[in-house]
C-alpha cells in the first residue's frame, strides 16, 4: 500500500465523516460551530464568552453570534458570573446537556463499531499508525505554511 493510497483513503474517510456529521447535526437543529461550542461546555463546564472565543480560535463577536443562536434554540444560556459582575457565563441548558450526553454516547458507540472484528493488537497498531500520520500531516502543513509566508514576505 502506498502513501498515496493511504492519503486517498483518509480523504474518503474525511468526506464520509463530514457528510454524516452534517446530516446528524442538521437533524438536531445544530451546526458544526455551534456543536463545537456545546462540546467545549460539556467537557469543560461553564465558560465566559472570552474563554470560549480563545478555545475556539474565533473572535468574541463570533462567539456572541453562536451563543445567541444556542440560546434561541434552547441549548445554552447566559447567567451572571458569580465572581465578576462584568462577565457572564455560558452554560448548557437541560436540553443542551441531554444532547451532549447523547452525542457522547454515540461517539463512544461509533468508535467501538469502527474497530469491531479487530483484535486488540490490530487496534493498537492502527492507532499508532493514525497518530503518526496525523503528526506527520500537521508537520508538513506547518512547513508548507512557513514556506508560503517566507515567499509572501519576500515578494
Amino acid at each position: 500500500m502506498s502513501g498515496t493510497h493511504i492519503l486517498d483513503t483518509l480523504l474518503a474517510i474525511s468526506l464520509v465523516l463530514e457528510d454524516d456529521q452534517r446530516r446528524e447535526l442538521e437533524r438536531r437543529g445544530l451546526t458544526q460551530p455551534r456543536t463545537h461550542l456545546l462540546w467545549l461546555l460539556h467537557h469543560r463546564g461553564p465558560a465566559t464568552q472570552a474563554q470560549l472565543a480563545e478555545a475556539l480560535g474565533v473572535t468574541p463577536r463570533h462567539v456572541t453570534t453562536l451563543v445567541d443562536a444556542l440560546e434561541a434554540t434552547g441549548f445554552a444560556h447566559r447567567q451572571p458570573h458569580p465572581a465578576d459582575r462584568r462577565a457572564v457565563l455560558v452554560t448548557l441548558t437541560d436540553r443542551g446537556r441531554s444532547a451532549m450526553r447523547r452525542m457522547d454516547a454515540e461517539h463512544e458507540a461509533l468508535g467501538a463499531d469502527l474497530v469491531e472484528g479487530l483484535d486488540e493488537e490490530s487496534v493498537t497498531a492502527a492507532g499508532r499508525v493514525l497518530e503518526h500520520v496525523l503528526a506527520r500531516l500537521q508537520s508538513l502543513v506547518a512547513e508548507h505554511e512557513a514556506r508560503e509566508k517566507r515567499r509572501a514576505d519576500s515578494a
